[in-house]
């Protein structure tokens, strides 16, 4: 990218495309299902109409389709292709989208049968439907005027309470259904806050006034619980610009099914690839992608993902140049997407870029101009080995881990804080496997002057925060959400959560004549806090101990952490080692793994994670590996095909700079060291192991204040503030026309302004001037001298206009 111009590749690609009409049906009509049975009273079941296009893509032609009922006694069917049961029987539903005609088989049973309510079953998933147990209504720790529901529902006998017997019983009143709260409120008879949320005379409302006549049931312990849904359809090609209606179904402990699609709760991983709305049905963008969408019911989660290929088809696709495995597998997603990839980038760009992204530092001059003179074919292999030897990579990586792992100097005191960040750069120095590493931490255990990564259990004090950053940050796991509740997107449940806090109840500190010590005591155990129900210490998914375990279960948690078996562990460091270096994770947020956010790519990250395992957890040799590959190598510089492309790698996504990172190469390009509050002379932004040394660009430019596991707490996203600091800071000028600065020196030592402006290229973007910025910068030292300027306001202008480039605050 470093000159910003086209790249030649653009005839190329329109030799390689073809654009035959989207969407064009090649006449074959599939409705599913193709027999519909509806059993029990209200029961409804959604049709799906689609058809396959010419380019491969499938359409949805569910709402386009017209839908009449054959037997009006028995069924009927709505203009959206949902079939309601009137009375028992067989029947039909004609089906008709132009000139064909379909007709779907319907049976009838029950349809009058008296309904039998559960309060579990049948009301709680209308409140979490119309939003009245999220947490920013009712289901908020204090509640919303005075009524408190569960959040989610995860507690429908403490909902059911609420509901029947407190608020002064108004809210439910049985002799005079239609006069309770619940539902004067929820239909806007009353003044709500939360608006109108069901419609009187729906089928919604009909079921809360029918259960609140009954006199509010709250149902048995053996009626039928749902056991799992089945999300319709579960994956699809698409075309830009479709709509695609989900259909949900439900399937209950005794076996019978149930269409929920009404009742579910819907959510997209990528608003601007699709998104989805209350009735499941899905808008897909304008770019090239995958987009997965979420339903949940009752805690069960199924997911349907999207592949939207470009719009400009290629008739074929070309062979591509591979490095190694991720290339392949980079480019089998691409010809499905039918985006062809971005041209390599060239040496002065790479050298950049994976300078900043191995040691956090920007080349000096000398070794830009010696790695572009080097025609070696190895050389850039060479210089990442290089990189990775150098004491700037402990650094850099250190100071991202201290993000992670909480090096708070306020909350731990100097030294203990200095003590716990120098072995985390030691492991670093050392190349240490990050399984050993994450080992080492978790087992920690004796005096924690000779085992300062103890530290860690102070930094984060209680058993159930230590669960949840410690499976955040090595397996990429939001878990917190289980301690009170399901996890609403995922399959935790809060047995999960309190199974992984137990493996840290038994951890604590006692203090000894030559300081204190970290120690496993008791028994590793806790209690359902819901339930009473004792909780046996036992890792994600591995299920519950029958006996009563003994001992330090740590080290039973670190050897299923880092097992090479344990998919999540490879695959979280995999994915945090190719966001930092791609600028997106397979799985982004990078923290945030779970079944409704798929990978992008899920059999590259499966790769990576074999081969990090096979290189026995060395980040070193993941490191040589991705920055080796094509995939990492392209230019910024998008075509026709993937101009939209933010998550398939098909060009290099332009990185804003970490504060530190940056402020350094502010210092290095001026050659002006920066000074901070307590540190030696000569330190460095990266180096500094305390986040609460005071610096206004630190915090300016998003420097974490380590309060959280999450990723997202460095601010990576540019402002209007940075922006006008980099242009207008005194602090930034003054380094510029330092009289020791490196402008200065360079206009001191060479009377040849070609000379200067070479070297301030060199020094700036890490590369030589076209001849076009050549001449242009030649004509302005001229223009300043003959306004009887200094050579050095020429220089330093040119310095200035550089430092506040896209070029010099990006890496691209």
């Amino acid at each position: 990218m470093p000159h910003f111009s086209p790249i030649a590749v653009s005839l190329l690609l329109v030799a390689g495309l073809s654009c035959p009409g989207l969407g064009e049906e090649t006449g074959a009509i599939g409705i599913s299902p193709a027999r519909v049975l509806l059993d029990g009273p209200d029961t409804v079941h959604r049709l799906l109409v689609t058809s396959r296009s010419k380019n491969g893509t499938q359409s949805d032609l569910t709402r386009r389709a017209a839908y009449r009922s054959m037997s009006p006694g028995i069924v009927e069917v709505s203009p959206t292709g949902v079939i309601h049961g009137v009375s028992d029987g067989q029947g039909s539903v004609e089906v008709k989208i132009g000139n064909q005609v379909k007709r779907v088989a319907v049976q009838v049973r029950g349809a009058k049968a008296p309904r039998s309510y559960n309060f579990e079953r049948d009301i709680v998933p209308l409140m979490s439907r119309f939003a009245c147990n999220a947490s920013g209504c009712h289901g908020k720790a204090e509640g919303q005027n005075g009524f408190k529901l569960s959040v989610f529902g995860f507690d429908p006998k403490a909902d059911y309470v609420a509901l029947t017997r407190e608020g002064r019983g108004r809210r439910v009143v049985p002799t005079l259904p239609a006069s309770s709260l619940l539902l004067t409120k929820a239909s806007g008879g009353v003044p709500h806050g939360g608006g109108v949320r069901i419609r009187r005379g729906s089928g919604d409302y009909r079921r809360l006034h029918d259960w609140i006549a009954g006199g509010m049931p709250f149902g048995d312990d053996n009626d039928p619980k749902v056991v799992s849904i089945e999300l319709t359809p579960s994956e699809r090609q698409v075309d830009m610009k479709s709509q695609h209606q989900l259909r949900v179904v439900a399937t209950f402990s005794d076996g019978r099914t149930a269409d929920v699609t009404g009742h579910a709760k819907f959510q997209s991983n990528n608003e601007g690839l699709g998104n989805v709305n209350e009735f499941g049905l899905v808008t897909v963008g304008e770019a090239p992608g995958e987009v997965a969408v979420m339903a949940n019911y009752m805690g069960a989660v199924g997911v349907f993902q999207a592949m939207i290929p470009s719009a400009n088809r290629l008739a074929s696709f070309p062979k591509l140049p591979e490095a190694n495995f991720i290339d392949t597998l980079v480019h089998q997603k691409l010809k499905k997407l039918h985006i062809l990839p971005s041209a390599g980038t060239d040496d002065a760009t790479f050298l950049r870029r994976v300078s900043l992204d191995i040691i956090g530092r920007l080349p000096t001059s000398e070794e830009s101009r010696k790695f572009l003179e080097d025609k070696n074919g190895d050389r850039r292999a060479r210089l990442v080995d290089r990189l990775l030897k150098r004491t700037e990579y402990a650094d850099y990586w250190a100071l991202k881990w201290s993000d992670l792992l909480r090096v708070d100097r306020l909350k731990l005191g100097h030294e203990p804080a200095y003590n716990y960040y120098r072995w985390i750069r030691e492991r670093f120095a050392e190349n240490t496997p990050i399984d050993k590493f994450t080992r080492q931490l978790l087992t920690a255990s004796g005096p924690v002057r000779e085992n300062p990564q103890a530290i860690f259990y102070k930094s984060i004090g209680k058993p159930g925060d230590r669960a949840a950053v410690i499976s955040q940050v090595f397996l990429g796991m939001r878990i917190d959400c289980a301690q009170c509740h399901h996890h609403p997107y995922d399959r935790w449940g809060q047995s999960d959560y309190w199974g992984m806090q137990a493996f840290f109840t038994q951890v604590g500190f006692k203090a000894g004549p030559t300081g204190e010590s970290i120690r496993a005591t008791g028994s590793p155990e806790t209690k359902h806090p819901r339930t009473g129900q004792l909780i046996y210490a036992h890792a994600l998914e591995t299920g519950m101990p029958e006996a009563h375990p003994q001992g330090d279960r740590r080290t039973v948690l670190a050897k299923w952490m880092t097992g090479p078996k344990n998919r999540f562990f490879a695959r979280n460091i995999a994915n945090r080692v190719w966001a930092h270096l791609l600028g997106r994770g397979l799985v982004e947020p990078v923290d945030d793994v779970r079944l409704t956010n798929p990978p992008s790519n899920p059999e590259l990250l499966d790769a990576l994670a074999d081969h990090l395992v096979a290189s026995k957890f060395d980040l070193h040799a993941l490191i040589r590996t991705v920055t080796a590959s094509n995939a990492y190598q392209r230019s910024t510089e998008s075509n026709k095909t993937n101009r939209g492309d933010e998550q398939n790698y098909s060009r290099f996504l332009m990185k804003r700079i970490d504060a530190e990172v940056l402020l350094d190469a502010i210092s290095d390009t001026t050659g002006v060291p920066e000074k901070f509050q307590g540190t030696p002379a000569g330190y460095r932004a990266v180096q500094l192991w305390d986040s609460q040394v005071p610096h206004y660009f630190l915090k300016l430019f998003g420097r974490p204040y380590r309060v959280s596991a999450c990723a997202c707490e460095r601010a990576g996203e540019p402002t209007v503030g940075q922006i006008l600091h980099v242009m207008n800071s005194p602090q930034i000028q003054r380094k510029i026309a330092h009289a020791g600065g490196r402008v200065a020196k360079l206009v001191r030592e060479s009377t040849d302004d070609d000379y200067v402006v070479e070297e301030l290229y060199l020094t700036f973007f890490n590369r030589f001037p076209e001849t076009s910025e050549r001449k242009t910068a030649l004509a302005h030292f001229r223009q300043v001298q003959a306004e009887k300027r200094t050579r050095a306001q020429a220089a330093e202008d040119l310095a200035w206009s550089m430092l506040n480039s896209l070029e010099f605050l990006f890496n691209h």
